[in-house]
């Protein structure tokens, strides 16, 4: 009897462990969670979600899954932005440089672009707390099916300003840049311009972002420490923050602590 016991114990105690395991670590985020939303946080967190491709083949997945597995980290993200008060979320979807990826993989990131827009346009979320969505990027280059689905989240959400919520797609730094000179050499050419009027507000009011604060943190997984061509002219005097962990896999916990880590610097912004 007493060895039957002993037995029933030794079975029970690693899934005893694991309850206890993660009351411990919900417990600890709490905690963490009140810290963070005890201090000022970022108003614009922009986000390079990275790790997509590595996480797939970590797990034995296709790459689509990956990329699958990558969208539900982003609906999380954005109940963990609300959560402590994050106004403005920008996050990195696809770059220009992206398009040299193989046929299969950039449909399957087209079907999920597609299907996302579609779904947040009608996202209950989006609608309680008055969430504007857009897309940054070169339009021209995504799929008729893609740049019909950012016109309905677009036109959904138009009204909104107490938060915002940017998608860039198909997305380049250096080209952004680029056409906010080319803008700008117009003006000069038919004359309503002279050079030395061109000052960096003149530029900014003709990117993307013209009517967005630049971001204050810029957050990249995957464990790249660069900032691929996302934001150049924006993120001058951005806080950066780089994290191991692959995009899929991200925790809250994780999010939260890119938080803190901002809340701890003293921003001198160029001082």
């Amino acid at each position: 009897m007493a060895d039957d016991q002993n037995d029933e114990g030794r079975k029970s105690s690693p899934y005893l462990s694991h309850i206890v395991g993660d009351a411990l670590r919900d417990a600890q985020e709490r905690m963490l969670l009140e810290r963070v939303k005890a201090e000022p946080v970022p108003h614009h967190l922009a986000i390079i979600m990275d790790g997509n491709r590595r996480f797939a083949g970590a797990h034995g997945m296709a790459v689509t899954d990956g990329h699958a597995a990558g969208r539900d980290t982003l609906e999380k993200l954005l109940d963990w932005c609300l959560d402590v008060g994050v106004r403005v979320l920008t996050v990195y979807a696809l770059s220009t440089e992206n398009f040299s990826r193989a046929p299969d993989e950039l449909e399957g990131l087209m079907n999920l672009f597609d299907k996302a827009l579609r779904d947040i346009a009608v996202d209950e979320r989006v609608h309680r707390h008055q969430i504007r969505v857009r897309v940054l990027g070169n339009r021209k280059l995504l799929p008729p099916r893609v740049q019909e689905a950012i016109e309905i989240a677009e036109k959904a959400t138009e009204k909104y300003s107490a938060y915002r919520y940017n998608v860039a797609l198909a997305y380049g730094g250096r080209d952004e840049i680029l056409e906010a000179i080319r803008a700008l050499a117009q003006e000069v050419r038919e004359g309503r311009l002279e050079p030395s009027q061109i000052d960096s507000e003149m530029v900014s009011r003709r990117l993307y972002t013209a009517d967005l604060p630049d971001p204050d943190l810029i957050f990249r997984t995957s464990g790249e420490e660069r900032i691929s061509n996302f934001l150049l002219w924006q993120s001058a005097y951005s806080e950066l923050y780089f994290s191991d962990v692959l995009w899929p896999g991200l925790t809250r916990t994780d999010f939260l602590r890119a938080i803190q880590a901002y809340q701890k610097r003293r921003r001198r912004l160029g001082s």
